[in-house]
């Protein structure tokens, strides 16, 4: 505890940290006024009825921080952005150019595959928004809208989601952590006092047991997330010793962290934001008038959320993801290259080509248990959703698990940057 207080005095007393949590805070003040801007001709009555059982906006309100809840002119929020660095990610795999300005091109690659991301959002968002406004039109919320309303109400929200975009590439740039993560994670606390109030408002006597025992395993998933996302597998590392002229250097051991879960809480974000996209377009088509329309639909909604399908597809996402993530991030190849230039070796292991092979197949086996162990938690609200029939269980899990991870993660940047400063 007393580290604790210790960390938190050379935060305020260092310049450059007080900086950049005075920027954090004041961006997300901004996000926060920003979500509290409605777009035209909004129905709140209508709004309210509709999105109060309704799980899958509950889950696209996540996403965007919050603003869907009172149809802001975020509402779209970070969506479009993440979905398009799912797809730009995928194609570092099938298109070597990508990978090369991802992996090999240093931080000059990273920027302009950053750029391309950030393109690909805008149709993605248009997309996005044209759904989403046709869907709120045809539940009365919004009403009947004209062309030219439908254009300037979906240029606004647009517009909306590249602003929180760019807020939040502000606030990793000159701020502490992840800037969109920080943003989903603001939304999801912004929204607690809200969800205390309607428990309390519901609240019955013969719960209390239901709700204590949704305390401890809350309590114990919390606990989960923190022991894997903190565990390491080391690895041990030896320098060679080398003689220049009559000294002797190097020869010192260390070893190589590898984390059982590299991926961090990316897999699930990813995973969610795949899956909106079939609901999203089955709620579109649901009122056609066609039928072989309708029947697409109702085959998209399969995997609308509540259903055992979406369960089991949400399990097979964040296991895969989890692969993925971690392969694109981390390359074993480029790693044991670099020991090998600075006269390091694992013990027992030739360097080069049988180095990389090592370490791909303790990362693999350590991801194996990291992947496993995120899908569990991930369906987990949602399997006892489905036993208890409490709808704002799976909300909750999923928020529950984002605001773990982003706050683990804001925990180490900061101390991070107390090092350096030590340093």
């Amino acid at each position: 505890m007393q580290n604790f207080w210790n960390k938190v005095k050379i935060v305020f007393q260092d310049k450059t940290l007080r900086r950049r949590i005075y920027f954090v805070i004041f961006a997300l003040f901004i996000f926060r006024l920003l979500a509290a801007i409605p777009i035209p001709g909004i129905d709140t009555i209508e709004l309210n009825r509709f999105l109060s059982n309704n799980q899958f906006f509950g889950i696209l309100n996540i996403f965007s921080g919050g603003g869907l809840s009172n149809l802001s002119i975020i509402m779209l929020g970070v969506g479009p952005f993440i979905t398009a660095s799912i797809i730009m990610q995928l194609l570092t795999i099938m298109v070597p150019r990508f990978k090369a300005l991802y992996q090999e091109e240093g931080e000059i690659g990273r920027r302009k595959f950053t750029q391309y991301s950030r393109l690909l959002a805008v149709p993605l968002a248009l997309v996005q928004g044209f759904s989403l406004l046709t869907i709120l039109a045809r539940q009365n919320i919004l009403g009947a809208l004209t062309p030219f309303e439908m254009a300037s109400n979906l240029i606004l929200i647009t517009a909306g989601s590249m602003l929180l975009m760019w807020i939040g590439e502000l606030m990793s740039e000159f701020g502490i952590g992840n800037g969109v993560s920080l943003i989903i994670f603001a939304g999801i606390i912004a929204n607690i006092p809200s969800h205390i109030s309607q428990l309390l408002f519901s609240f019955d006597v013969s719960q209390i047991p239901l709700f204590l025992v949704f305390t401890v395993v809350g309590l114990l998933v919390v606990a989960g997330v923190i022991v894997v996302t903190e565990a390491e597998r080391p690895i041990p590392v030896t320098y060679a010793k080398q003689v220049r002229g009559s000294k002797m250097f190097g020869g010192g051991s260390t070893y190589l962290p590898l984390r059982v879960n590299q991926a961090g809480v990316i897999p699930i974000i990813f995973a969610l934001s795949i899956l909106l996209f079939p609901q999203m377009i089955g709620n579109f088509l649901a009122t056609s008038s066609h039928v072989w329309v309708v029947k697409i639909s109702s085959f998209l909604l399969l995997f609308a959320q509540g259903t055992w399908l979406y369960t089991i597809v949400y399990f097979i996402f964040v296991f895969l993801f989890t692969y993925f993530y971690t392969a694109v991030t981390f390359d074993p190849e480029a790693l044991s290259t670099n020991l090998q230039k600075n006269g390091a070796f694992i013990p027992g292991i030739r360097p080069g080509a049988s180095t990389s092979e090592y370490i791909s197949k303790v990362l693999n086996r350590i991801t194996l248990l990291g992947a496993v162990f995120l899908g569990l938690i991930a369906v987990l609200p949602l399997v006892m959703r489905s036993i208890t029939g409490i709808t704002a269980i799976a909300l909750g899990g999923t928020a529950l698990l984002i605001v773990v991870s982003v706050v683990l993660d804001l925990i180490k940047k900061v101390d991070a940057q107390i090092s350096m400063r030590e340093y």
